[in-house]
């Protein structure tokens, strides 16, 4: 795993709490995307997570579900949305993961996928639908390219919890609850625990809590549990209602958010 890419991830731990914000590429449009990106790193944005949409987004809710499909409608792919983050790039130094699927990848072409990642500026990436087990065939790629491989610990055995957290790179994504993203009223899973025990045997890896935050009194709770928050489908939502409107409608939610976990 390249320095670089750990210290860039690591860093967007080091300015007090985490706020990392989800979006679908290319919902409405890519020129939406580019300007909701901007917004988002302006606003205080710590690390920003890229979704590559996908015709079967089996980890996601109808609001993400709807997103990759719009932005599919609209023409997007992977080759253009490398084009678009390499042009950010230019201007924006916040930490970019993908996240996206194995099917993705493995259309594309590991290797190739991993090399033209590293090549836009891209720090790491999450694959929701790759289990630990069968993880390694990507993991050893993205690292030799720099990139770290994220992984995601949702609310299962403590076993399995520090199985994973003692290989995890870059930070970890604790699931706040079990099933698909989405806005919940609601979140009641004991992620504190989840966190001490990631903490046990990996001390130094930061612990970023998703699925489900929608507000910022949740947001500021979760924060208190943990080292950063992420917020998808709240934004995603705000995208699919303002359509090429939405920038400013997001950045002005990113500052909320990022201000309420500041003072967890």
């Amino acid at each position: 795993m390249s320095e670089m890419s750990m210290n860039k991830i690591r860093k967007a731990f080091e300015h007090g709490k985490a706020f990392i914000p989800f979006i679908t590429c290319g919902d409405p449009n890519l020129d939406t995307t580019r300007e909701v990106i901007r917004e988002m790193a302006e606003n205080g944005a710590d690390l920003i997570e890229l979704g590559i949409p996908f015709s079967d987004p089996t980890a996601e809710g109808p609001v993400i579900q709807d997103a990759s499909l719009r932005a599919l409608q609209a023409g997007t792919t992977t080759d253009k949305i490398f084009d678009m983050v390499r042009e950010l790039r230019k201007e924006i130094a916040t930490p970019f993961v993908f996240m996206t699927y194995a099917n993705v990848i493995f259309s594309y072409g590991i290797e190739k996928f991993a090399k033209r990642a590293e090549e836009i500026g891209m720090d790491g990436l999450i694959l929701p639908d790759v289990p630990y087990e069968e993880k390694q065939e990507f993991a050893s790629v993205f690292r030799s390219h720099g990139l770290d491989l994220i992984s995601l610990i949702a609310p299962t055995s403590h076993s399995r919890i520090r199985m994973i957290a003692r290989e995890a790179e870059g930070f970890v994504y604790c699931v706040s609850s079990l099933g698909v993203t989405g806005m919940r009223q609601s979140i009641t899973t004991n992620v504190g625990e989840m966190v001490d025990l990631v903490k046990s045997v990996n001390p130094q890896i930061p612990c970023a809590i998703g699925f489900g935050i929608s507000n910022p009194e949740q947001a500021k709770k979760m924060a208190a549990s943990a080292d950063g928050v992420i917020v998808g489908s709240a934004i995603v939502k705000m995208i699919g209602e303002y359509g090429t409107d939405a920038p400013k409608h997001v950045g002005a939610f990113v500052k909320e958010m990022k201000e309420a976990v500041e003072q967890a």
